[in-house]
């Protein structure tokens, strides 16, 4: 990891990189608007962004809500896919969960892919006492 760096300033967030990437590469993110990714951006719990330590840009993202007390949720993580292959996918999850304020929260995620990134933190197949509600759309 020594051509990246991870933060968790909001600020510091490159808007325009993650509408980007959400809006044309992430199958989860397509139905958003850009105005949908900005409400949530300002009320996400915590916020991580990778970046290239040499250029400054931002090559990947995580967001998670949380009641900042005992229940988080991770969602929106990616890498840009010149930046795949480099263990940065993992120290995103990592960062988010396990470094940062919500270490002993119980994380959940919805996704239909990377099964095996998640694995490697804990997440595993719901059980029965798992519901879900689906939005109507």
């Amino acid at each position: 990891m020594t051509t990246y760096d991870l933060d968790d300033d909001p600020d510091r967030i490159d808007v325009d990189a993650v509408w980007a990437y959400l809006s044309t590469e992430a199958y989860w993110g397509r139905t958003r608007t850009r105005a949908d990714l900005e409400a949530q951006l300002a009320s996400a719990w915590r916020v991580v962004g990778a970046y290239n330590r040499e250029t400054g840009a931002q090559v990947g993202f995580a967001r998670a809500v949380s009641d900042g007390v005992a229940l988080a949720y991770l969602a929106d993580v990616f890498v840009l896919s010149a930046d795949r292959g480099n263990g940065l996918g993992k120290a995103l999850v990592r960062t988010m969960i396990d470094e940062g304020p919500g270490s002993g929260f119980r994380w959940m995620l919805h996704t239909s892919d990377a099964h095996t990134l998640y694995h490697q933190f804990g997440f595993t197949t719901p059980d029965s006492t798992v519901l879900v509600r689906t939005p109507n759309r």
